[in-house]
């Protein structure tokens, strides 16, 4: 053995080794601090109130209710029938929601990275990102205005000589008006994953099948598609998480009690039964059985995707 290698230090133990990195890199590491105590405070901690939904709470009163109380309040909305109807609302608004706005991203994405002309391919970028920006009220007041009885559609039906149609007050609109919004604000937004992913893709894949003789549908489908797989399936799998979580605040602008049939949704009903009438311990009891359903709904997507396709989350 030579000489070199018997004066070389040993290694240190485990934990030594891994603080090394922390040491050296420690302003890195800083910049992590702020997200995580956001997630403490406003994630974690929060999850402490749950505990109200077993026990009755009063406003004022312990912070973690007064008294032990079970699951009453859970064998109360599930015996409620207009929790039932609310949940149903939610999942047909979630349903379209992930039905058009999950697959529509990746259409956009594809045709852009067709497109040659690179100021067209720019212009139409930037025109269908700008939505993505404007706040949830500004979005509401332009739908509302748009749908008025004296509004833009209105007043083209009106030239077409068709009657005008109260789109606001009628429940069976207020799907389309909502799915519709959802599309154009979150659309061009949804692209930037996707074609970031295309970036990624082995040019020779293209040329090796052009000389196959695959056109450009056949590139499309052999080569982009499974390039850019692994980021529609963890997509879809953080999609399927939050498919109840119908935008609380776009619900909220947008419907009325005249259109409660259709567009009442579980944020929107907890708001009105937990802040307005003071039911927080009810309240705390449907968030508590939602989140549930959402958290079986990612592991279960995340189980399917590993075993059919080969791609998880983790």
């Amino acid at each position: 053995m030579s000489k070199e290698v018997k004066d070389a230090p040993a290694p240190g133990p485990p934990v030594r080794r891994k603080r090394r990195p922390l040491r050296r890199d420690w302003q890195l590491y800083s910049l992590a601090v702020l997200p995580l105590l956001f997630f403490l405070v406003f994630r974690y901690l929060p999850m402490l109130g749950n505990v109200i939904a077993f026990r009755r709470y009063q406003p004022g009163g312990d912070l973690f209710g007064e008294q032990w109380v079970g699951l009453r309040y859970f064998t109360m909305f599930l015996g409620d029938p207009t929790f039932w109807q609310v949940f149903t609302n939610t999942a047909v608004l979630g349903a379209l929601t992930l039905l058009f706005c999950f697959p529509l991203p990746i259409v956009l994405a594809l045709l852009l990275n067709e497109v040659r002309t690179r100021w067209l391919k720019g212009f139409v970028q930037t025109v269908s990102y700008l939505p993505h920006f404007l706040s949830i009220v500004v979005v509401a007041g332009l739908i509302l205005q748009t749908v008025a009885v004296d509004g833009v559609i209105n007043q083209g039906l009106q030239a077409l000589g068709r009657d005008p149609v109260a789109f606001i007050q009628e429940p069976g609109w207020f799907r389309t008006l909502y799915v519709s919004s959802e599309v154009w604000q979150t659309v061009g937004w949804g692209t930037i994953l996707y074609l970031a992913a295309l970036t990624t893709i082995d040019t020779d894949l293209y040329d090796q099948a052009k000389v196959d003789g695959a056109n450009r549908w056949r590139q499309t489908w052999h080569v982009t598609l499974p390039g850019i797989a692994p980021t529609m399936i963890t997509l879809l799998i953080l999609n399927i998480g939050t498919f109840l979580a119908v935008g609380f605040e776009k619900v909220l602008l947008l419907y009325n009690p005249l259109t409660f049939e259709t567009a009442d949704v579980v944020s929107t009903y907890l708001y009105r039964v937990g802040i307005v009438s003071g039911s927080f311990s009810y309240a705390a009891a449907i968030g508590l059985f939602e989140a549930l359903i959402g958290l079986f709904l990612v592991l279960g997507a995340n189980t399917l995707s590993r075993r059919t396709v080969g791609t998880s989350l983790w």
